[in-house]
């Protein structure tokens, strides 16, 4: 048993981290255009460090990126030529409302999305949408402090409600938050929080997620309501934490850290906090925020199937003596002496998609779809721009592989697979340009120079034949 045949191959992109044209056609300031390339970044996005405006003295890559906004014609005849059957992108939020609070939406936003979903179906491209990929209006952060505000709830019902009525037989995919969990890790990106002195930052972050998830619910309500076509997915960053050693307190720790980012996937799928996060929390003296109707609809309104993004596993151990870190998509994590590890330090470890695959399936038993999952490297194109990225190839490869035996030996329910960064973007973690993911080299660099010229690599025509197959040729020939 292979594959299923409608299997939704493609590729994965975020608006703000190819669309660029952050001040074109009434489009409003988000939290993701003022995170500059640098040593400051990782503290802005973490909510440590108050930056809520431009400034001379950094580049913030995320105003042109690469220019998608003007030229996603030319892009998704690419995809289109690659054979994808679904493209996953990411609404943003500001062109559709540019200060997050208006009650009619802004013409020119909701035009531009319709124009691109009408290319992608010409291309026999399905559309999948993320409604909020690290996205959110300045306005709302510096009036209203972002997700920490309840009122955040009504923006966001006013957000989904406009977006399912326009595109109502445009898209029926829909993603809620890019991997919620990241909130607890890099909450100005997750959910617009900077953080005020004194304040107890886990109270803040769990009252966020609590908005995050009845808004979730919320949104998979009302999708159902205006087209009961319209499937739900809720979306995590995945990884399974493997004990550093076979004593106790290492498994112990491995379970606590993946219970950390499987509680907000318990609330969306299973409608209701878990048992272990209600002790844990009861323990820290945060009251979780509940008001009228959120039990009910967090119970009634769970997601129709589990999308993640797959980069890594990860290591747990219980011991504070070992300290020997690696960093991995915003999560730390203990070195794994058994794996190799990418140019950034990410541990590549294909079986460890398998087994998480598995850990997920086993927990929630609705259909999963890895909507990210790929290797972020420096390409070193040549004359005319063309990349030979065997190595890109190779960690692909190994990773399809791993998926297919997940679906073919273990019964794992697998709607789809999106490569991430399917054309070269700006890094969210870094800002960087020279971290590639793509199968499409775009020529710009960490300072923003370059023609924007988009040539195919070799995984360009590898991926063309491996989505013809369905996932049975991996070979690179």
């Amino acid at each position: 048993m292979g594959l299923r045949k409608d299997f939704l191959w493609g590729g994965a992109t975020a608006a703000n981290q190819l669309e660029g044209g952050y001040d074109q056609d009434g489009r409003g300031l988000a939290n993701v255009d003022v995170a500059p390339v640098g040593e400051d970044r990782r503290a802005i996005i973490s909510g440590e460090k108050k930056h809520l405006d431009f400034d001379d003295e950094h580049f913030y890559p995320a105003k042109e990126a690469i220019d998608h906004y003007n030229r996603y014609k030319e892009d998704i005849a690419l995809f289109g030529e690659m054979g994808f059957k679904t493209y996953r992108l990411s609404i943003a939020w500001t062109r559709i409302f540019p200060k997050g609070d208006e009650k009619e939406p802004n013409e020119a936003g909701l035009k531009f999305y319709e124009d691109l979903f009408k290319e992608c179906h010409k291309y026999g491209i399905e559309p999948l949408v993320t409604i909020t990929h690290f996205d959110c209006p300045m306005h709302l952060i510096k009036e209203y402090g972002g997700w920490r505000n309840r009122k955040m709830l009504d923006f966001y019902e006013n957000l989904t409600r406009t977006l399912f009525t326009r595109y109502k037989g445009l898209v029926k995919y829909w993603l809620t938050f890019n991997e919620i969990n990241i909130i607890l890790h890099a909450p100005f990106m997750g959910a617009g929080i900077v953080f005020e002195e004194g304040e107890n930052k886990k109270e803040v972050l769990y009252r966020a997620a609590h908005h995050e998830l009845v808004a979730s619910a919320m949104a998979t309500k009302i999708a159902h309501e205006v087209d009961p076509k319209n499937q739900v997915g809720c979306m995590l960053a995945a990884g399974k934490n493997y004990p550093n050693s076979p004593r106790p307190i290492d498994v112990l720790a491995a379970q606590q850290a993946d219970r950390q980012n499987y509680f907000f996937i318990d609330v969306q799928s299973r409608g209701e906090y878990p048992a272990y996060a209600l002790k844990e929390l009861e323990r820290e003296g945060i009251e979780i925020p509940f008001e009228e109707g959120d039990r009910e609809l967090l119970k009634e309104h769970t997601v129709d199937f589990i999308s993640f993004s797959y980069y890594s596993s990860r290591v747990a151990s219980g011991d504070p003596e070992v300290n020997e870190k690696t960093e991995g998509n915003i999560f730390a994590s203990v070195k794994n002496p058994y794996l190799e590890a990418s140019e950034w330090g990410w541990q590549i470890d294909p079986l460890g998609l398998r087994i998480t695959m598995n850990d997920i399936y086993d927990r929630y038993q609705k259909p999963l779809f890895i909507v990210e999952n790929g290797l972020g490297a420096i390409d070193k194109p040549d004359e005319n721009g063309y990349v030979e990225d065997d190595y890109r190839i190779d960690y692909l490869a190994s990773h399809i592989k791993a998926m297919k035996e997940a679906v073919e030996l273990d019964g794992v329910d697998l709607m789809g697979y999106t490569s991430w960064g399917c054309i070269d973007l700006v890094s969210a973690g870094t800002g960087e340009m020279k971290k590639r993911y793509g199968f499409i080299y775009v020529d710009r660099d960490n300072k923003g120079n370059g023609t924007l010229e988009r040539t195919p690599k070799k995984s360009f025509h590898w991926y063309k034949k491996v989505i013809e197959t369905n996932g049975e040729d991996l070979s690179n020939d």
